[in-house]
């Protein structure tokens, strides 16, 4: 449930403004529906997003048989005799930019109406707690409603009983791994898969975690979670048809909750692309999607197994958005191949490090997770750290070690090295010079002037240290200096040049 003051003042944020207040503000809303031209009755949900009517003569249709307590238009203005049917019939009328797109409106209302009723216990969204409740009350034993991953969505009231796994199922918001590997070795995720029958799964981890019953919540053929009832014995037939009646119940919730995550998924993300491209107002958009602080880091995470790459991708997208316990520290987008998470952090960069290793620790076995994490920015910044972090992901991809991430503070040579390699790959550096006059000569006469030059450029002139390096005599290299002033002009008296003929040799070096 959200109030309409609420409803207006959020998507005020989008370009929308109450043209008609027919309605007090404090009026409460707690259904969505989308407009269809086909009933005749009209829409009886509370609040009504006329998709597809983009005209002020369709909008006046609508708002002659709509029984909604608010409707929101994506139309730049009503006529007169529209308002009129809106105050006659007390619907508040909502108008949005049309720069806006429905899919992002969408989201936004679905996400405050439906996703932000709560219980009075204030624990979320209702519908799924407020089931477990009743199911627990049907039942006669504490109840928990997991997705099929085994992470909990809700859970009723009814825990005083609760034993020790459903506790730390609870706070930890996922069945413990010991507890979900016996679960696998009794093959109850096997049933889950295939059956839609209650199944009883005695006691586990040797008689510590009393009995339960479990059923499968599912859509058509689609597994989409479970519901699971401690309990000492098998359900009697009163409480197993209440709980095959609450799995159903179950399924039309999530798959509302589904959908509308989608789409909230779809607005962050192009909220998160905004700011990584610098296309938006960066703090007004921060502040939209409620990230706090004056310093942020731009993570980019790649995935793929031996044998696909896309649904990788995906899953750490999905991970990213929903599996960070009821609140989340960053969001993210997926664009092509790559997830991007803007994380605020400071200067600290271990905070962000353990979320990649969180992140990759929740991937499927066989799972190769690459990431790099970008310089520490402003929000400003963000699309300068988003490059940071792109070129940090590419160093780790060329890293036999694969630590969880690569941080552009600690591999920024490496990237500079990389942008001047792909410069000279173009063309874009000297064909011609000392180095490659030295290398053409070690390539026909066999001579090592080039590993030589770089021995003594790379120990600041230094003889001894030089030639101990190479593994030869301080004279050798003073002889093979001789010899190259012959081949070429090295004027090894000149910093710049020396920088220059650095820079050319640690291209070269880190080509591969």
């Amino acid at each position: 449930m959200v109030k309409l003051d609420r409803l207006v003042n959020v998507l005020g944020g989008y370009g929308a403004r109450l043209c008609c207040a027919a309605r007090s503000r404090e009026t409460e809303l707690r259904g969505v529906a989308l407009h269809d031209p086909t009933e005749a009755a009209g829409d009886t949900e509370d609040v009504l997003l006329a998709v597809g009517v983009d005209s002020p003569q369709a909008a006046e249709s609508v708002l002659e048989s709509t029984r909604a307590c608010v409707v929101v238009f994506r139309i730049a203005a009503l006529t007169e005799h529209a308002l009129t049917s809106a105050r006659q019939r007390q619907v508040a009328v909502v108008l949005v930019d049309t720069a806006v797109s429905w899919g992002q409106l969408a989201g936004v209302v679905y996400g405050l109406v439906l996703e932000g009723r709560e219980t009075e216990a204030g624990r979320g969204p209702a519908d799924l707690f407020a089931l477990a409740d009743s199911l627990a009350d049907s039942v006669g034993g504490p109840v928990t409603i997991e997705d099929h991953r085994s992470g909990v969505l809700a859970y009723s009231r009814r825990q005083e009983s609760a034993d020790r796994a459903r506790l730390e199922t609870i706070l930890g918001r996922r069945v413990p791994e010991g507890i979900r590997r016996e679960l696998a070795d009794r093959r109850v995720f096997a049933h889950l898969a295939s059956s839609d029958e209650p199944l009883f799964v005695g006691p586990l981890a040797g008689g510590e975690v009393g009995g339960r019953v479990v059923i499968a919540v599912r859509a058509g053929r689609e597994l989409l979670g479970s519901v699971w009832v401690e309990t000492p014995e098998p359900l009697d037939s009163r409480h197993e048809a209440a709980l095959v009646e609450g799995a159903r119940t179950a399924a039309l919730h999530l798959l509302r909750n589904r959908a509308s995550a989608d789409l909230e998924r779809q607005v962050e993300s192009d909220l998160v692309l905004g700011l990584l491209e610098g296309t938006v107002d960066a703090p007004a958009v921060l502040s939209r999607l409620g990230l706090r602080g004056s310093r942020f880091r731009v993570v980019a995470v790649q995935a793929h197994t031996d044998s696909e790459h896309g649904a990788a991708a995906l899953l750490v997208f999905e991970q990213a958005t929903t599996g960070f316990g009821w609140a989340r520290p960053g969001r993210s987008a997926l664009f092509a191949n790559a997830v991007y998470t803007i994380l605020p952090c400071g200067d600290e960069v271990d905070a962000v490090r353990e979320w990649v290793r969180t992140l990759a620790g929740e991937m499927p076995g066989g799972t190769t997770v690459l990431a790099g994490i970008g310089g520490t920015a402003e929000p400003l910044q963000l699309p300068a750290s988003r490059r940071e972090a792109d070129e940090s992901l590419a160093v780790h991809a060329g890293r036999p070690d694969r630590q969880p991430a690569v941080v552009y503070d600690d591999a920024w040579h490496e990237i500079l090295l990389r942008r001047l390699r792909n410069a000279a790959s173009a063309s874009r550096t000297p064909e011609r010079g000392p180095v490659a006059d030295l290398r053409r000569h070690d390539a026909e006469r066999g001579t090592r002037y080039v590993e030589t030059l770089r021995a003594w450029l790379q120990c600041q002139g230094d003889l001894g240290v030089a030639a101990s390096r190479i593994g030869v005599h301080p004279n050798t290299i003073r002889y093979r200096l001789r010899k190259m002033a012959e081949v070429t002009s090295l004027d090894l008296e000149d910093p710049d040049k020396r920088l220059a003929m650095i820079i050319a040799l640690a291209v070269e070096e880190s080509a591969p």
